[in-house]
């Protein structure tokens, strides 16, 4: 039976559970990124693949991440084949990677998820035209104010605003879908924020392909 979202428990946190299934590749991912997994796997009918993601709210404490990751690896390793890292560096300064190739798995590549987003390579060749630019994902537009405005502390302390985006001109919406009320919704992070509004269009980028070759593991 293919996986869906309905299948998944999803709170505001983004943390999904589900149940486990006959499959025997196991993908450890972050919370923000669980609509987008399930809706590759649902499209794909890879019902083989079983997914756990950890609270997106790790990425605001970085230094729990490889921990987290290393705990649910050496929890699940005898139920699976293969174990792969739904993780870019994501703030963990090299220690996730490291911390992977000890274990033996594999992590998706690059520094984050605006990068494997936009594709690792496209994202690196736009740095310096994009260095002031602040990124959003469909994830983020959703929980702007959970992950954002309320963690900065925007919605308590306005003054710190320009602290926090003096340097920035342009919000970026790296839409994974094409949603009309998301894109409204991620114009109006930007207007919060006082920044001009782009949309660019990324679909899953490199993390379809990552997904695909966890898949084709036996």
């Amino acid at each position: 039976m293919a996986v869906s979202l309905d299948d998944a428990t999803l709170t505001d946190a983004g943390y999904v559970s589900i149940a486990p299934a006959a499959g025997k590749v196991l993908l450890i991912a972050c919370g923000a990124l669980a609509h987008e997994i399930l809706a590759i796997k649902r499209a794909n009918g890879w019902d083989h693949l079983d997914l756990h993601c950890l609270p997106a709210k790790l990425h605001l404490y970085p230094d729990q991440i490889t921990p987290a990751v290393t705990a649910m690896v050496n929890e699940k390793r005898g139920d699976y084949a293969a174990i792969y890292i739904v993780y870019a560096d994501c703030g963990t300064g090299g220690l996730l990677q490291a911390e992977c190739d000890r274990l033996g798995v594999e992590m998706i590549a690059g520094p984050h998820c605006y990068s494997f987003y936009q594709g690792n390579d496209d994202f690196a060749a736009r740095g310096d035209a994009d260095m002031t630019a602040f990124f959003l994902t469909d994830f983020l537009v959703r929980q702007f104010d959970a992950f954002v405005w309320r963690p900065m502390g925007l919605d308590r302390h306005p003054q710190l605003h320009d602290v926090y985006f003096g340097n920035y001109t342009r919000l970026i919406y790296q839409a994974q879908t094409n949603d009309p009320a998301l894109d409204e919704k991620a114009q109006d992070c930007a207007r919060r924020l006082g920044l001009a509004y782009e949309r660019r269009a990324t679909g899953y980028g490199d993390l379809t392909g990552f997904i695909a070759r966890a898949a084709s593991q036996p």
